[in-house]
């Protein structure tokens, strides 16, 4: 092209990338983007969700790049602001932006994600939304011609065919005065003050998003990475930084530890090792980005990568000790060992058992679904009896013969999406549905059998957090960062705790009254049971 271009990605971009969104910043240069052009300043940013099934959010590193960007703007100069979703509640940190934007004459936001032409709210920020260039029913397909004048910005839809052209709305250019005593609807906080007995000891802000479960070491240091590529190990009595590493992509994977050696993997496609003091032990190259987390059993390290293979390598050496290729998808779970069998899933509609014994592939299991996006691959099986259990978006808890690979049973009467969990004694399977309410399957091999529902109340709900028990409690975490602790024998929520607006990833808990939580908005908190 001869002509300046920019370019942000939308949510399909980012959520099913096997890159974990670095790709597209090395196609394009980065992910979000900054001009002036006759004046008016234009600000575009990606807004995810990366990885994981999640509401959209800007992420944490480009909310600190725009406000750098709006600091040194003029509040009469124009700005205008695009991203994927509109500013509404879709996108959960969307408060934050529509509050930086009205600090300046912000005189339009765009965006994408409806697919359609249309004006939309963004509290009192004008805003249209522009359509898809796909033609859905109609015979041919579309795109927007948007004109910015002194005075006025016109929007024409093009048909690229027939050359027919239609202006359809427009906005007036007029220094934006925000009225900054009126109201509008913001996150509530208040579910915090019904449980009196749980306190953040301390919260940790990350410079950018963390979409990884915290590893806590001898109840002594919390290790996670964030989307800059950053590892951070956190003092767990102090929340202050004790050191960090960086690597060379955005980070998605859980660290796992043994002894004294930390391993997780990157999407700049190395597989790190690193001492508990955070220098390189050693790293790994594999072919493409690692999002997958490790898991560490009898002194090696197993993990799947996005280069559609899965690997054995010796904590000791670093070297490769077996792969399993042919996987037709990328890796971004934990695999899970039952006995001499390790499973993980992977976005193929595939889930794996390999026979560790005689390094062969045991067998490799489908819902019967051909749809990519309904593989078995965000959620961490469970594992009881020589039956594994999983759940995939298709909402079908299943229930699978370890030996053969042969499905047992199948049940769609709790609609459990990718969140599951099993109860200390392994009695109980626990899975989180979409709509507000945790159910208990009782773990046997002949049919489903419902044991509970309790409604909990935490609404709409779609994100790949497992459900952890300890000490006979029940913890989990949602969409809209809230904690929640159950006791699954009475159905009683015993507490809830929120950290933020984002996502929160599967808590690491390390007693009944103690567990790490971490969001997608790049906050790490303790969280205590008084």
């Amino acid at each position: 092209m001869n002509i300046p271009y920019y370019i942000i990605p939308g949510n399909h971009d980012t959520g099913w990338s096997e890159s974990g969104g670095l790709s597209f910043n090395q196609t394009f240069g980065d992910d979000k983007f900054y001009f002036k052009h006759k004046g008016v300043h234009f600000i575009g940013c990606a807004s995810g969700p990366y990885v994981r099934m999640s509401d959209g959010h800007v992420p944490r590193h480009a909310v600190n790049w725009m406000k750098n960007k709006l600091k040194k703007i003029g509040n009469k100069e124009s700005v205008i602001f695009l991203n994927h979703y509109p500013l509404d509640n879709g996108l959960d940190n969307w408060y934050e932006i529509v509050d930086m934007l009205k600090t300046k004459n912000t005189i339009l936001a765009l965006c994408g994600h409806g697919h359609s032409n249309r004006m939309v709210k963004a509290e009192d920020i004008p805003a249209v939304m522009g359509r898809s260039n796909l033609r859905a029913k109609e015979n041919e397909g579309g795109y927007n011609l948007v004109d910015v004048t002194k005075d006025s910005i016109t929007f024409t839809e093009r048909k690229p065919v027939s050359k027919l052209e239609k202006k359809w709305t427009g906005v007036a250019v007029k220094l934006q005065q925000y009225d900054k005593t009126k109201t509008f609807p913001r996150p509530d906080f208040s579910i915090n003050q019904k449980s009196p007995q749980v306190k953040a000891a301390w919260t940790y802000q990350s410079a950018a998003n963390v979409i990884s479960t915290p590893l806590v070491i001898d109840d002594e240091t919390v290790v996670f990475g964030n989307q800059n590529g950053l590892v951070e190990a956190i003092d767990i009595n102090t929340g202050k930084l004790k050191w960090n590493f960086q690597t060379g992509g955005p980070i998605f994977s859980s660290p796992a530890y043994l002894s004294n050696d930390i391993v997780l993997g990157s999407a700049d496609g190395y597989v790190y090792c690193l001492t508990s003091n955070g220098r390189l032990r050693w790293k790994y190259k594999t072919e493409a980005a690692v999002l997958g987390s490790p898991l560490i059993d009898g002194g090696v390290a197993y993990i799947g990568g996005s280069d559609h293979r899965f690997r054995c390598i010796s904590i000791e050496s670093g070297r490769l000790l077996w792969e399993l290729p042919g996987i037709t998808g990328p890796v971004v779970s934990k695999p899970v060992i039952d006995g001499r069998t390790l499973f993980f899933g992977a976005w193929d509609t595939y889930l794996y058992a390999y026979d560790l014994g005689h390094r062969k592939l045991l067998w490799k299991w489908s819902n019967g679904s051909s749809v990519i996006n309904y593989s078995p691959a965000a959620c961490i099986p469970v594992v009881k009896d020589s039956v594994v259990y999983v759940v995939a978006p298709d909402r079908i808890l299943s229930a699978i013969d370890l030996a053969s690979g042969k499905t047992l049973w199948r049940t769609k009467e709790a609609a459990v999406r990718e969140s599951i969990g099993i109860s200390e004694d392994g009695k109980l399977v626990y899975g989180k549905t979409m709509q507000d309410t945790i159910a208990a399957f009782y773990t046997n091999k002949e049919s489903p059998q419902l044991a509970w529902k309790m409604h909990v109340g935490y609404g709409y709900e779609h994100v790949p957090s497992m459900l952890i028990e300890k000490e006979g409690k029940l913890f989990f975490g949602t969409k809209n960062g809230v904690v929640y602790c159950i006791d699954p024998s009475a159905q009683k929520t015993l507490w809830a705790y929120k950290i933020d607006n984002s996502m929160v990833n599967t808590v690491n808990v390390i007693n009944g009254k103690k567990l790490i939580a971490s969001t997608m908005d790049g906050k790490v908190a303790l969280l205590l049971e008084q």
